[in-house]
């Protein structure tokens, strides 16, 4: 199987934080740039932030920067999305998704309609107190 997984979502207060992981299954995740989404109920699929293959380049969502960090361990083959400052507004189904290639983390926050290789299953965040 060849699959991502995402884990670490919850229900938290605002102002809280939460650390998202996703885990690839069945393949490494060192050649591919990763991207997170999210959406919440009656809108699109959004952009978050990406994550190149090396780990050196990152984008975020102007909604998010400064309050999210995006990482990566190759070594477990692993990205992480630090969530810190939690709003209500963060609320949502978040999905991690790889690119092989890398295009859709140049530069630019990541496109959900891009042609990912792998999406996730998604793991709910709910901010609320």
């Amino acid at each position: 199987q060849l699959q991502l997984v995402e884990s670490g979502g919850g229900l938290v207060q605002p102002g809280g934080s939460l650390r998202l992981s996703c885990a690839a299954s069945g393949f490494t995740l060192d050649y591919y740039s990763v991207g997170w989404f999210r959406q919440a109920p009656g809108k699109e699929r959004e952009g978050v932030s990406c994550i190149s293959a090396n780990g050196r380049g990152t984008n975020y969502a102007d909604s998010v920067k400064g309050r999210f960090t995006i990482s990566r361990d190759n070594a477990k083959n692993t990205v992480y999305l630090q969530m810190n400052s939690l709003k209500p507004e963060d609320t949502g189904v978040y999905y991690c998704a790889a690119d092989y290639d890398g295009v859709s983390c140049f530069g630019r926050t990541p496109d959900p309609k891009y042609e990912y290789d792998y999406w996730g299953q998604g793991t709910q965040v709910t901010v609320s107190s």
